[in-house]
Formats: C-alpha cells, structure tokens, sequence
C-alpha cells in the first residue's frame, strides 16, 4: 500500500497526527568541488560577493527550515536546532558540508539536514559561478538520524 496516495489514486500527505512527539536529530553531508583557483579565493576572503561560508552557512539554515516549500510530502516541522560545518579539503579542493537538524515532533528531520546542505552546496556555487562554473556538487546523503519509530540509523 502507498502511504502518499489517497483512495482515488492523488497524491496526499501523510497524516502524523496519532504519532507520539519524540525527540529527533539527523546529520547530512554533501562535498562541492572546486578549482584551486576557488578555493583560494574563498579561503582568503576574495570572493566579491562576499563571506562565501559565512553565507552558505546561513543559506543551509534557511533551507532546512523552508524544507516543506521544496518537497512536496514533507510535512512543515518545528526545529529547534540547526547547525552547518564546512570541512575544507586543499588535498583535491573540495568542501564537505555537514548539516545537523535537531526537532522535538512527529517525524523526522532528514530531509531537512539534506535540503540544508544542499543549499549550502549551492549558494557556494552561486558565489563563485563567475570565476569557475565547472564545481560539482556531489556525495549528498544521509549519515545518521536518531528517533521516531524506525529508530536510528548510521550510515
């Protein structure tokens, strides 16, 4: 049985309502790659458009909370805690995001650790588009989550 389809064959939400609040975290991660070029210019505050991290930052944390406006079926929640770290790689010029959504509710905030790294992903690219637009986006998934009824997960 599809629980994302309703009796006439339409798409629907699932309703959570009878679900028990518990608490819930997910950890995410997505690695753009770049140009030494780039990633010089981003270590060392060059970018015109300006604090490149500093602003990806605060892109993957409006991504995970407007993660409903995204994705179709998943249901608006309520975080109470979101958190981004870049891991630089000068070995082959990459930056791994870290993204860690956190909410007290009835499902799982997946989803919104992986929409946040993948804004952060693309803010990154959008700040440095006009030097090099060959970056690549890649190796988004999830690497753990913690809660609900499927229990935790570690990838």
């Amino acid at each position: 049985m599809l629980t994302h389809i309703n009796e006439k064959g339409y798409a629907k939400m699932v309703d959570i309502s009878k679900k028990d609040d518990t608490q819930r975290s997910a950890v995410a991660v997505a690695t753009i790659t770049v140009s030494e070029e780039v990633m010089d210019k981003i270590k060392n505050g060059q970018i015109k458009k300006g604090d490149v991290l500093s602003v990806a930052q605060v892109a993957g944390i409006m991504g995970a909370k407007n993660t409903s406006m995204n994705i179709p079926m998943c249901h608006q929640i309520n975080l109470v805690g979101c958190d981004l770290e870049f891991e630089i790689n000068d070995k082959d010029s990459s930056i791994n995001i870290y993204a860690t959504c956190k909410s007290l509710g009835k499902t799982g905030v997946e989803m919104e650790a992986l929409n946040a790294c993948s804004i952060a992903a693309l803010t990154i690219y959008d700040m440095c588009k006009a030097i090099d637009k060959r970056m690549i986006i890649s190796n988004i998934h999830l690497l753990e989550k913690t809660g609900g009824k499927s229990g935790n997960f570690k990838f």
